[in-house]
């Protein structure tokens, strides 16, 4: 009798943190578009998320370091500049353009094309070894590609500049979740916490997306009445309100994951990801009237097809090496961060690896 309730449990457990990653991760796409209608300053979003976001993180670390009395790890500047910034740039430029498409195309087109990132991602993980080639990876290219353009194809709200700036972030995207993993697997640097990552990333994105602000919106922004300009201090107060809850959002997105990852599994991840696309799409034609048609909903499918299967073969392929890391999350909505979680009996192996190597800093996995 035991077991049948702890298998409710268990199961409740999962559906409840699934529902919390779709509210984050819906929520925020939706959020985005609606603020970008008014205020037509993406770059400048994106900079208040990541300044929010790092806030966030630092005092996310500090309950952990009071909870648990062990001291969080602090990259040297020289390790943080060289290790770090290349990732920290590629994530900058991800974000900032996906938010700036968001002035000229729709949700569902904008879900679409994000999907093309499996194929980029997939991509420089061959090319950075982290996979390894097989026949059916051609299959998953054809499925996703073929797919993206029966979506793209005769759509009447087709815009080729958005297109464009979510094709390059997709891009600039699979170089993003490469890197991150290369970070994340490095266990001398001890960033496998995602906490810690989200940490160490935010300033540089920040000082990285700055200039691409100060030379598209910064002129603009400092004549604005919305901030700079304003006459008022309510509109103020309701501007830094409505950007705060962006970045309160985009946090809270990562650390959904981190606990989704954690207590199930990187496929459980990867496979709501392919549920949330779908609900994704239902709701932007439910409560936003965005219009598709047959093709688009049949291009839609055939992608999803390919997405599904490059899952399935992820977990083929890691069942039979056996133990590892687990791999990133192929699906990256805005600011979704990959976890290379372990198993309770992996992660009490490595610590007491890491411990005899006589590191300087421990590193809190859980």
């Amino acid at each position: 009798m035991a077991f049948p309730v702890q298998f409710l449990c268990r199961g409740l457990r999962t559906v409840g943190l699934v529902l919390l990653y779709y509210v984050f991760s819906i929520g925020i796409t939706f959020y985005n578009k609606w603020l970008t209608k008014d205020f037509h300053y993406p770059l400048f979003m994106t900079l208040v998320h990541l300044a929010v976001n790092f806030c966030l993180s630092a005092l996310t670390r500090r309950a952990m370091y009071c909870w648990t009395g062990k001291p969080r790890v602090i990259l040297s500047w020289k390790v943080y500049l060289h290790k770090v910034a290349p990732t920290a740039l590629a994530t900058a430029l991800d974000i900032g353009l996906s938010n700036w498409s968001f002035l000229f195309i729709t949700i569902s087109l904008y879900t679409m094309t994000k999907s093309s990132a499996v194929l980029f991602i997939l991509f420089f993980s061959l090319v950075f070894k982290l996979e390894e080639p097989n026949p059916f990876l051609i299959l998953v290219v054809l499925l996703i590609s073929s797919g993206l353009f029966m979506f793209t194809f005769e759509s009447t709200q087709f815009n080729l500049e958005g297109f464009t700036m979510v094709l390059l972030a997709s891009f600039i995207g699979g170089i993003r979740w490469t890197l991150t993993q290369v970070l994340m697997q490095k266990a001398e640097l001890g960033l496998q916490n995602p906490i810690d990552t989200l940490y160490h990333l935010q300033p540089l994105m920040f000082l990285g997306l700055f200039p691409l602000f100060l030379y598209n919106e910064g002129l603009s922004l400092s004549t604005s009445e919305k901030l700079f300009r304003v006459t008022e201090l309510s509109p103020l107060l309701y501007s830094v309100f409505t950007l705060s809850i962006g970045g309160s959002l985009a946090f809270g997105l990562g650390f959904s994951e981190f606990l989704l990852v954690s207590r199930t599994s990187s496929l459980t991840l990867s496979i709501s990801g392919i549920f949330k696309e779908v609900c994704t799409l239902l709701l932007a034609a439910a409560l936003i009237g965005e219009k598709m048609g047959w093709l688009n909903w049949l291009g839609f499918a055939i992608c999803l097809c390919g997405i599904s299967l490059h899952v399935g073969l992820k977990t083929y392929y890691s069942k039979n090496k056996g133990p590892s890391l687990r791999k990133l999350n192929s699906k990256s909505p805005e600011l979704e961060l990959p976890l290379l979680g372990q198993k309770e009996d992996e992660r009490d192996d490595w610590a007491a690896e890491y411990n005899d190597e006589d590191k300087e800093q421990e590193i809190n996995l859980h």
